[in-house]
């Protein structure tokens, strides 16, 4: 049954800039924000302390969004979770082994299978090593190997069909290395390299910004993909606060979300 009543739903994801904490003043703003952003599945990274996704489900239950979440507790105080909405399957959520390269202070990417209404899939919600110098990249060229091959046995396990997304921490045309690991000999699209190109997620000091984050599906999975619909949500123009203020009140980073059939499902 499609309680949606439509025939597509958005996923979202979103850094939420945890890193130090997350205050209850931005906790409501970010409330705030998932409302404006009403998609249907929203991937979160950087949750800090892991009850922050708690106060979220209920802040957005007083606006009338009925959310659930699913996490599993890493080791680090950093944590990778997401919200879906009333009527989507959400089953056997799990940290992927070795992904954090056996440190307790990275995070493992968090994978999960959803199904919304006839639309079933993979999420695979990720968090990789931050930093530019070269010991960095490296780190993730690591952590992109151990990602691939999880995803490589989800499809040999007849799973064809998977998104990944988060915070890369992948620069386009920067860190061709990490790319080349994640996405293998054509097995992951990255969508937002080729559809955001010149935009940015990511909001440094001084005006500056980069595009950190990413969102990917696997080539097999085009047909459910609405074509051109990967998109950064301004955020901060919808809540009318400006890019610096939201940088200071609700997160240093944009959401992206991407349109999806839910009407048919062609793994």
């Amino acid at each position: 049954m499609n309680v949606f009543k439509r025939s597509t739903a958005n996923i979202a994801a979103w850094n939420l800039e945890g890193f130090h904490g997350i205050p209850e003043a931005r906790i409501a703003k970010q409330v705030q924000g998932l409302a404006m952003l009403d998609a249907e599945v929203v991937a979160l990274v950087e949750i800090n302390p892991k009850e922050v996704l708690d106060k979220l489900i209920a802040g957005l239950a007083e606006r009338g969004l009925t959310y659930h979440a699913a996490l599993v507790e890493q080791s680090g105080k950093l944590q990778i979770g997401i919200l879906y909405k009333d009527g989507i399957q959400a089953t056997n959520p799990r940290l992927v082994a070795g992904s954090d390269l056996g440190d307790p202070d990275k995070r493992k990417a968090l994978a999960v299978d959803l199904k919304i209404w006839k639309f079933d899939f993979t999420l695979i919600v990720v968090h990789l090593k931050s930093g530019r110098s070269l010991p960095n990249q490296r780190i993730r060229d690591e952590q992109a190997k151990v990602i691939l091959a999880f995803i490589q046995e989800c499809r040999s396990n007849g799973r064809e069909d998977i998104i990944l997304t988060g915070d890369f921490n992948m620069i386009p045309g920067q860190d061709i290395s990490n790319f080349h690991h994640l996405g293998g000999d054509d097995v992951m699209d990255f969508l937002s390299s080729w559809d955001l190109q010149e935009r940015f997620s990511h909001i440094l000091e001084k005006g500056r910004a980069n595009l950190l984050d990413g969102f990917a599906i696997t080539r097999t999975f085009s047909r459910e993909y609405v074509r051109g619909s990967l998109r950064l949500f301004p955020m901060h123009w919808s809540m009318d606060i400006g890019r610096e203020n939201y940088k200071d009140e609700v997160s240093d980073h944009l959401p992206f979300v991407a349109t999806f059939r839910i009407d048919r499902d062609r793994d």
